[in-house]
């Protein structure tokens, strides 16, 4: 390969999946992820348990890595990792194990904001069909932890224009799920059942707030209420309504994420919109999207499905555009619980 190739190996361990993701610049050589699923037993994750199953899961997803891309440890150009946000016990298994290979390689060390990886995913070389979204661009980001609007200036230039004040949308469907007996994670199972069901059926609270802020903590609550109501009326609604429900509930959510959306879209006249994280993988979302983005004019961006749950290819994409920038880590590179989009 030239010189100009930066062989980059990005490890993400940020909650409950071990990834290693191997990148010739922009482009994904391998991309491995080993699943956790203990965590559907206790109907969530288990961050001790997180932890012990990264420590089994690292070294033969690296190995794994490197093998699919065929590429050898001394034709590296740097080790990336996942320095947050995210669990304390899953992060520091990732970056112990990176600052480890890049002290034994010799080679740079590059710590990633994993909300910064969602985003800048689609700039992997197939993650769109349509290619990489133009700078400047509105990201809709979702996923179990995350609900935010976030205007994308450039590769590394970030701000925040709407995020949750409580939980989010993620957590308001696995909250749901759990609610009306789906396994963890809830998310997944909800949109598979909303697809045969009648989503005008029933109605949901939906919170005001001022700006572009989002709020699903009381959307939660009147779900639990309106379940509890039926409930008692008919012991066996949830098994005899379940497609309606998840319909219903799933519009509903979807309907709150592409109000604000739009409002945004208009206020900084943006023509490029794009969603990441896990929730992106939604069916419905990724529909309503594409009709939003049509009926305003605006060209959209959705990653593949393999690009939108947590991975190693989208830490590997960030810290090449890091490396371009000589923005490195040094080995005193702690992880960070907690780590705004606009942190580096």
């Amino acid at each position: 390969m030239k010189n100009t190739t930066k062989i980059i190996l990005a490890i993400e361990s940020s909650c409950d999946d071990t990834s290693c993701a191997v990148l010739a610049n922009t482009k994904v050589l391998s991309n491995v992820t080993a699943n956790q699923l203990i965590h559907k037993k206790y109907g969530g994750v288990v961050p001790e348990l997180a932890s012990r199953d990264h420590q089994k899961n690292i070294v033969p997803v690296v190995n794994e890595a490197l093998t699919l891309a065929e590429v050898k440890l001394n034709e590296l150009t740097a080790i990336s990792v996942t320095k947050g946000p995210g669990l304390m016990g899953s992060l520091l298994v990732g970056i112990s194990f990176a600052k480890s290979l890049a002290l034994a390689l010799s080679i740079p060390l590059i710590g990633v904001n994993h909300m910064q990886g969602h985003i800048l995913a689609h700039f992997i070389d197939d993650a769109n069909k349509t290619g990489a979204p133009h700078f400047p661009f509105i990201c809709l980001t979702v996923s179990g932890g995350h609900t935010q609007l976030v205007l994308v200036k450039n590769y590394l230039d970030f701000e925040i224009i709407g995020e949750t004040q409580d939980d989010a949308v993620g957590e308001a469907f696995d909250k749901a799920a759990k609610i009306i007996g789906l396994e963890y994670p809830g998310g997944p199972l909800i949109d598979k059942f909303a697809r045969d069901g009648d989503f005008t059926k029933y109605k949901f609270a939906e919170s005001k707030l001022e700006g572009l802020n989002y709020s699903f903590s009381g959307i939660k609550t009147s779900f639990l209420y309106f379940i509890n109501k039926e409930v008692q009326k008919n012991e066996n609604f949830i098994n005899e309504n379940l497609n309606d429900i998840c319909a219903s509930y799933q519009k509903h959510l979807v309907t709150v994420l592409l109000k604000n959306a739009e409002i945004a879209i208009k206020k900084y006249g943006i023509k490029y919109f794009a969603i990441a994280g896990g929730v992106s993988a939604n069916s419905e979302l990724r529909l309503q999207v594409k009709h939003l983005c049509e009926r305003l004019n605006v060209n959209y961006y959705i990653p593949k499905f393999e690009y939108c749950t947590d991975n190693a290819a989208m830490i590997g994409i960030t810290a090449y555009y890091k490396l371009l920038e000589n923005k490195l880590s040094d080995f005193n590179l702690t992880p960070q619980v907690r780590l705004s989009v606009t942190e580096f």
